[in-house]
């Protein structure tokens, strides 16, 4: 087991319904209109001895019309009709940056959730291409050093010296504030920041020879990889290799170098990144 991080691998691998309720207003109109006409009654006429006078016409009397009241027409029905809702307007979108502009914007987002302690590991330039890089790697075993997202451990590898030498549990320490970095955020947030992104994650990887969507894969195959580290219990001895160190177990020592990466950060660093690591999984498969 080398602590030295092996060469980077480059090997290529977001209606309302309006309701218009059209009611046509019934107007009912009832108008009656009657004129009786009554016959005149026949006046008898005078009978003069020997003399004819003109016979005395009566003046025909139109009669009198009937009046009628007129109906009271119904009041017409007043429709109201329901206030149309106000649709609010979606809020506006800024487009992404291109990939070569993108680090300003990505940090920002980026630093919304982690603390300046933790920001302060946080390798600022290519973030999108290096984050893919390494994670393209990390899916095949490797650890891409070069391409690392954060900055390296300033504390050195330490071993204890017995009659078996094992790893000293203060090395695992230099590996909590990247640890805290990587738990600070929830799950959700790392995917959201993911979707927000993945045009340009895209981007970054057709640039090393993929098409596609083909970085979903390849994410999902580096934490799998991860999950599959074995959780050994107790001490883990080790072999002095000259400079270097080889764990003691063979089973440990032919583990990828991602693997055994994590297995460097000890027991309990290594429970906490599961652990996020299965949610963001989780996460991902709601997708």
């Amino acid at each position: 087991m080398s602590d030295q991080s092996p060469q980077p691998d480059t090997e290529k691998r977001p209606s309302n319904n309006n309701l218009l309720f059209a009611i046509g207003v019934l107007v009912i109109i009832a108008c009656v209109a009657g004129y009786v006409l009554l016959s005149p009654k026949e006046q008898p006429q005078p009978i003069v001895e020997q003399t004819i006078d003109e016979p005395v016409m009566t003046e025909y009397q139109a009669p009198e019309p009937e009046v009628t009241e007129p109906e009271t027409l119904p009041e017409p029905e007043v429709v109201t009709r329901p206030e149309q809702r106000q649709v609010e307007p979606e809020p506006e979108v800024a487009p992404l940056p291109t990939l070569n502009e993108s680090d300003t914007v990505v940090v920002a987002s980026i630093d919304d959730y982690l603390s300046d302690q933790a920001m302060s590991l946080l390798i600022t330039d290519d973030v999108i291409r290096r984050g893919v890089v390494f994670i393209d790697n990390l899916a095949k075993g490797k650890v891409a050093a070069k391409h690392a997202p954060v900055e390296r451990p300033q504390e050195s590898f330490s071993v204890i010296e017995g009659d078996i030498l094992t790893i000293d549990p203060n090395s695992y320490e230099r590996y909590t504030p990247y640890v805290k970095i990587f738990t600070s955020m929830s799950a959700a947030q790392i995917v959201r920041l993911y979707d927000e992104y993945k045009p340009l994650i895209n981007d970054a990887y057709a640039e090393i020879g993929y098409q596609g969507d083909a970085f979903n894969q390849t994410l999902e195959e580096a934490i799998d990889l991860l999950l599959d580290t074995p959780e050994p219990k107790g001490d883990m001895p080790l072999l002095r290799d000259s400079v270097t160190y080889q764990y003691a177990y063979s089973e440990w020592e032919r583990l990828p170098a991602a693997q055994k990466q994590l297995l460097r950060m000890g027991p309990e660093n290594m429970k906490k990144v599961k652990a996020v690591l299965r949610n963001v999984k989780t996460e991902l498969e709601k997708q």
